[in-house]
């Protein structure tokens, strides 16, 4: 299967030919962990998912390697100043920054599973690289490209690197204008960014190590660089993140890696875009009402909601985040489900090879171009609705659409059946049957009074053509 992407570096869509037949590499920027993550950061994180069950659907040997952000990340990322994201937190709740790290790595780890997305391959701590990050200064200081701030660190002279600037489409000049919120004035260039921090004379950080340069930390942009030519080779496949990446960070780890391993480091870069609030603003953790998928699961969504309500969309362009867009998309999630409930009891039943394999095609066409998951959802929706595909075939596709879109179709529709079994008692049912006695005398007030009051009980009434059927909530 032909499999084409976006590539950021070249602006335009690319067909993908691997470094190694049959393998892919990527690496994707991992979570800082000072916090809980919220939804546009999980919303990468999904995009990234549906990237590596593409190659998988495509017969490649993926290696994902994602990195977890333990040090370094200062407040502001634009001019390498204010505290580090992870002291901060610590102070915030008065505990080590080691164990802030843990907590909140977990907390990611808890939302990585809920939305059903398959564990990298290597997920590597920043603070456990520290010397291979010394390491890339060093070599970079060797062929030229730093130089000392005094009581502030060691840093990259973006000047020496003729290509700065070129994956958002511009050089140091065109990238220079805006680039930096703030302006150290010792810097050389404003684009200039720190590669080793020291730690303040007048305080003593938790996490901080010796160094040729003196003690101090490392900072955020050398990580992923280090770490990805340690795990991946010094030449890879894939280099994925957020679209606020590209411009600031990704240019950076370019600028610090290709002077080591040559150029191309990476072959292709994916950004994805923004998930946008209420207010049509980039979500963030430093802005606005905070949306984490524990907010989700509070307000009685299913994860998997989420990731359908994402998918809906494409991963290069925006997506506007609402509980009204997450009521249609739990509206439309469990017709689905519904619907393969009803295909279940075709287990087992003979497939028409022939439908399988066009409809096997033209999904896995959909997706290996450009990622076009939503078009996928479209294709399987009519696909169930189809009466001209048999219903062990329809079952058939809906695990290769779990496999694709990792939306659990098949264990959640097993879950309803499961309900469905369970019989209401006998006050649930004398309120079912006064709802369709009020239904009848069209007393629809009444009506929805009764259905509300069924569901404050944990059921659920599912009218159809043949009466209602009362259901356990989930």
């Amino acid at each position: 299967m032909t499999i084409r992407l976006y590539n950021t570096l070249t602006r335009k869509l690319e067909e993908f030919t691997p470094l190694e037949p049959g393998k892919v590499g990527f690496y994707s920027c991992g979570p800082t962990v000072y916090h809980y993550t919220h939804l546009g950061n999980l919303r990468t994180f999904l995009h990234n998912d549906f990237l590596k069950r593409m190659f998988l659907a495509n017969g490649y040997d993926v290696r994902h390697v994602m990195n977890i952000t333990d040090v370094g990340h200062l407040t502001n990322d634009e001019d390498d100043s204010g505290e580090d994201k992870m002291e901060k937190g610590a102070s915030r709740e008065n505990k080590s920054v080691w164990d802030i790290a843990k907590f909140y790595k977990d907390e990611f780890l808890r939302d990585y599973n809920d939305l059903n997305m398959i564990a990298p391959t290597v997920m590597p701590h920043a603070t456990d690289y520290i010397a291979e990050q010394i390491e890339l200064v060093q070599k970079l200081q060797d062929l030229g490209y730093t130089y000392e701030i005094p009581n502030d660190g060691i840093y990259y002279d973006t000047s020496k690197f003729s290509a700065y600037g070129a994956l958002t489409g511009g050089s140091l000049s065109g990238n220079r204008a805006g680039a930096r919120v703030g302006f150290n004035d010792a810097k050389r260039n404003p684009t200039d960014f720190a590669l080793w921090k020291y730690s303040p004379k007048d305080t003593k950080r938790q996490m901080e190590w010796d160094s040729p340069w003196g003690v101090g930390f490392p900072g955020w942009h050398a990580e992923c660089s280090a770490m990805s030519m340690k795990l991946l080779g010094n030449h890879f496949d894939i280099h994925t993140g957020g679209e606020d990446l590209s411009r600031v960070h990704h240019a950076n780890e370019i600028a610090q890696s290709e002077p080591i391993t040559g150029a191309p480091w990476v072959n292709t870069w994916l950004h994805y875009s923004f998930l946008l609030d209420k207010s049509g603003e980039k979500m963030a953790k430093s802005k606005g009402e905070f949306l984490g998928l524990e907010s989700v699961r509070s307000r009685g969504y299913d994860p998997m909601v989420y990731r359908y309500f994402v998918a809906l969309g494409h991963y290069q362009s925006q997506l506007a985040f609402s509980w009204e867009t997450m009521d249609a998309s739990a509206k439309g999630y469990a017709n689905l489900v519904r619907r393969v409930a009803d295909l279940l009891s075709s287990d087992g039943q003979d497939i028409n090879q022939g439908l399988y394999d066009k409809w096997h095609e033209d999904m896995l066409n959909a997706i290996s171009d450009n990622l076009k998951t939503a078009s996928v959802l479209v294709m399987f929706q009519e696909i169930i609705k189809s009466a001209e595909i048999d219903n062990a075939t329809k079952l058939a596709l809906t695990v290769f659409v779990d496999d694709l879109l990792g939306l659990q179709f098949i264990d959640r529709a097993k879950k309803l059946v499961a309900l469905e079994q369970v019989s209401a008692p006998a006050e649930i049912v004398a309120l079912a049957e006064r709802r369709v006695t009020a239904k009848a005398n069209r007393d629809w007030a009444t009506a929805d009074a009764l259905r509300a009051e069924i569901e404050s009980a944990g059921w659920t009434v599912l009218d159809g053509k043949d009466g209602y059927k009362i259901v356990k909530r989930a």
